[in-house]
């Protein structure tokens, strides 16, 4: 005789209020902890997260900041629980932890708080915060360099460890972290934001405690859950039973090479949903690794994405929902495999997973393949405002790709990252730097019926002998593909000098290259795929594009054809 699963009943408006005033939580601990830190990474960029967990480390809730995060802040949280006995936690504790094999970390500079709260002697909830702070020592400035070779070059290592005691921070902890990186008042003063940050959410939590009862709260949350697990299900169990794979590609693994694949193989059963990586490349010989937690977030922000941006961000997510992927493969490595340089990485999983998805939803819901890199440049030099040095850290957006009704975003994040740009008043006024150009760039997005999102390119002047510059990206030689007849995006490039005598086009991988004043860098990222073929893009929309500086003559000649440019051409 079949067994059929008993459904848990529950009123989903409640649910639905009750998801709200947890959300309203972590939403105010993030503003809390952007508006109170030091660093502009943190302050100016909002590279942070912070997050809700129940007393045995699973999610309730996430602020609406950054994806990936999520692995690093569940791994911090199930590392203490592995790591203290119950009895071993006091109110009042706080615990510090980074490290992606000791911690469940996804990379060095993400710093994770994890602060218990307590109700009746008991640990009910976890009050979890991360930044990602722009140095933690190692042997680059900004302690993420594409070819590491091992964890021990990407800086201090910190396993689950009590950095506050019963309401006293252990300041011979503190600085033992902080002595550890090249900048360390930065640092303290950001760390100690993040335990504060927890501490409200602490006051918070106990406020809804006495609010609803304990004994109301926890029914509300199994109630969350259950909720989230049955709309996750009911999704799945819209989509064709079977399986369907793509692959897209890393232009080497971070060192040389050939190109690497990363393959996502999606198999429906019913209301089961599996993801399969096997055929994916194997383990990078340099930083571009991803832990677990690392991909269990990127197939957490993937699968909202994709089936409903609305679901809530909490644990019931996977009961319906596993992955795996071979020991030994980028996605899966071995000790003491180098991981700071993970989020491209996770960018073109999504791009993978997104593309197998493409064969299971209706067209309304696909698109072609976004710029899926995190374009990342880090100057370091001689601080101006105190002894040693500085770490200033920028991620670039890129193109996303077109959709079936809509060009794709222009300069934008994609998939697990979500910072903002460094404003150019904040960089001139931090550092010895001079931001010579912010721009889109022309003919980068991918042609179709819609266009594919255009790069960006940000353009550095040194103002002071000795600043060291690295980069990381990907797409020098790949590319986001188009989709249903779309073109491919533009790629992404590092020029030093551009547009002078002394102009040298390099790899977007650059580890401590000596620069003098006057020398400029200019990163360029990559365009989104198009969707469509471009034979079937409005005219009128492609005038536009001209004229506003989108495009080339050129281009809409050698990707539209010599008709469409005609035409296009009367109309101007």
């Amino acid at each position: 005789m079949k067994e059929t699963r008993r459904e848990k009943t529950f009123d989903a408006i409640e649910v639905e209020v009750f998801n709200n005033r947890v959300s309203s939580i972590v939403e105010e601990m993030g503003a809390n902890l952007v508006r109170s830190s030091f660093s502009p990474n943190i302050k100016e960029r909002r590279d942070c997260s912070v997050a809700l967990f129940d007393a045995t480390g699973r999610a309730i809730a996430q602020a609406a900041h950054i994806p990936i995060h999520l692995g690093s802040l569940k791994g911090g949280v199930i590392s203490v629980l592995d790591n203290f006995e119950p009895e071993q936690i006091k109110p009042g504790d706080a615990f510090v932890c980074n490290d992606a094999y000791l911690a469940g970390g996804t990379h060095l500079p993400d710093i994770s708080i994890i602060t218990p709260i307590f109700y009746d002697r008991e640990i009910k909830f976890f009050t979890a915060c991360l930044g990602h702070h722009s140095d933690v020592g190692g042997a680059v400035p900004g302690s993420i360099s594409p070819d590491a070779s091992t964890i021990f070059e990407e800086g201090i290592r910190i396993p689950p460890i009590r950095i506050v005691q019963q309401n006293i921070i252990n300041d011979d902890i503190m600085k033992l972290i902080i002595q550890n990186t090249r900048e360390p008042e930065d640092r303290l003063l950001d760390l100690k934001v993040q335990i504060a940050t927890n501490n409200l959410g602490a006051i918070r939590l106990n406020n809804l405690i006495e609010n609803m009862g304990i004994e109301s709260l926890n029914k509300a949350v199994e109630d969350l859950l259950a909720y989230t697990d049955r709309r996750t299900r009911a999704l799945i169990s819209k989509l064709k039973n079977g399986e369907q794979s793509f692959t897209t590609w890393m232009d080497d693994d971070g060192v040389a090479g050939e190109k690497l694949p990363l393959t996502a193989t999606v198999k429906v059963f019913g209301d089961k949903l599996e993801l399969d990586f096997t055929g994916s490349g194997p383990q990078s010989r340099g930083a571009y690794n991803i832990m677990t937690t690392g991909v269990m977030a990127t197939v957490a922000y993937a699968i909202k994405a994709l089936l409903d941006p609305e679901l809530p961000a909490n644990e019931g997510l996977f009961n319906s929902i596993s992955f795996s992927a071979p020991k030994g493969t980028i996605l899966n490595p071995m000790f003491p495999a180098a991981v700071g340089a993970r989020t491209t990485t996770c960018q073109k999983l999504s791009g993978a997973i997104f593309g197998a998805f493409a064969q299971l939803l209706p067209v309304e819901k696909t698109m072609a393949s976004c710029h899926d890199v995190l374009a990342g440049m880090v100057f370091s030099g001689k601080s101006r405002k105190h002894d040693g040095t500085y770490v200033y850290l920028e991620t670039i957006g890129g193109g996303n790709g077109a959709r079936y009704n809509s060009d794709g975003m222009d300069g934008a994040h994609c998939h697990i990252t979500n910072s903002l740009n460094m404003p150019v008043e904040a960089v001139e006024n931090e550092y010895p730097l001079l931001v010579k150009e912010y721009t889109l760039i022309p003919n980068s997005g991918g042609a179709g019926e819609y266009r594919g999102g255009m790069g960006v390119a940000r353009e550095i002047v040194i103002l002071e002998d000795g600043t060291t510059f690295s980069g990381r990206a990907d797409s020098y030689k790949t590319s986001a593909l188009g989709h249903r007849g779309g073109s491919e995006g533009g790629n992404c490039r590092i020029v030093l000098n551009f547009a002078t005598k002394e102009e040298q086009v390099m790899t977007p991988k650059q580890r401590l290259l000596t620069l003098k004043t006057g020398d400029s860098i200019r990163m360029e990222t990559p365009g989104g795929g198009g969707f469509g073929k471009p034979s079937d893009r409005n005219k009128n929309s492609l005038m536009q594009d001209i004229i506003d500086g989108r495009i080339t003559f050129e281009t809409v000649k050698e990707f539209y054809g010599e008709q469409l440019l005609e035409e296009v051409k009367s109309l101007i």
